[in-house]
């Protein structure tokens, strides 16, 4: 008879993160620039969306959603990352390291359908510009804002309910510098393929699905920008989706590459497995406000007025 692994309770999880000694100043100031520039860009576009009643209009709305997504995003992995990386803080209790897990897929898939959203969004600008009032409303971008956190938490149920039952019998150091569902399974004893089958279920569905629908709806973009008669105009548009899609690319292709192939059974070092993770879930919430907002006529003019108007409040009094 097969006697089973004798398995113990953990009540802490010891991330150690793959980074070589030579490289460690310079991921610990990459990884504080990246944080610093993503919580000014992001936190700024939402008190300008917020204080500028012009700007409360659906595609700012979504601007601002994808924003506070980042700004969570990133205060949910950097700064644990950089205790670990400054200060050798390395040990994570068992239930903070579910939350940030949760966080993680969470915001992760959220900003995955967002983006989608975003892009059918400007489909229907450009290519329907007439009915875009009456299509996209306010209260049609809080319900679908809402439907992608509701999408985002059914997804994310079977991974926490998983974690759960994930059961320990030789070690509790996780190999990279967060808590995550596969390096939880890869040093778990409990042998089930439906975790990783999961994993690859639901990468497939909302990575490479919510791929397709973006560059569906670029595709009829371009299409309705070929006919536009103004040259100004053309370039304007290919402008945008050209920045548009080296975001979208930033965030899919490491991301699928690094959810994907361990589910098919292919493992990537732990550095390997850093950088993918640092390129695809940090890179992009420091690039959003300057790609979606930074870029638009009406936020660059609402910071102006809101720069100016501080600047001459001391000379009123």
């Amino acid at each position: 008879v097969k006697m089973p692994n004798a398995t113990v309770t953990v009540s802490e999880f010891v991330l150690h993160c793959a980074i070589e000694k030579d490289k460690m100043t310079f991921t610990i100031v990459a990884l504080a620039f990246i944080y610093l520039v993503t919580l000014c860009g992001n936190l700024l576009v939402i008190v300008v969306i917020i204080l500028n009643p012009h700007l409360q209009s659906p595609m700012f709305f979504y601007i601002g959603t994808l924003a506070a997504i980042d700004v969570v995003n990133n205060s949910n992995l950097i700064p644990r990352m950089l205790a670990i990386l400054a200060f050798n803080a390395n040990t994570v209790p068992y239930g903070p390291c579910l939350l940030q897990l949760s966080v993680v897929y969470h915001f992760g898939v959220a900003e995955t359908l967002l983006l989608c959203v975003m892009a059918c969004d400007r489909y229907v600008a450009v290519v329907y510009p007439l009915r875009y009032p009456s299509i996209v409303t306010n209260k049609t971008v809080c319900f679908s804002i809402f439907l992608v956190n509701v999408i985002a938490a059914a997804i994310l149920t079977p991974y926490m309910v998983f974690a759960t039952e994930l059961s320990f019998c030789h070690t509790n150091i996780l190999p990279y510098c967060f808590c995550d569902f596969v390096t939880m399974v890869h040093i778990s004893c409990t042998e089930d393929p439906r975790h990783l089958t999961l994993l690859s279920t639901t990468t497939i569905i909302t990575g490479v699905g919510g791929l397709v629908i973006i560059l569906f709806s670029y595709s009829r973009i371009v299409v309705a920008a070929l006919k536009i008669s103004s040259a100004d105009g053309k370039k304007k548009v290919f402008s945008t989706l050209l920045t548009h899609l080296l975001v979208v690319c930033l965030f899919y292709l490491p991301l699928m590459i690094s959810y994907i192939l361990p589910g098919v059974g292919v493992r990537l070092s732990a550095e390997a497995y850093n950088v993918l993770v640092i390129i695809a879930i940090m890179v992009p919430p420091m690039m959003n406000p300057i790609i979606y907002s930074f870029r638009n006529k009406e936020i660059k003019g609402s910071i102006y007025r809101l720069w100016t108007r501080k600047r001459t409040t001391p000379d009123s009094h």
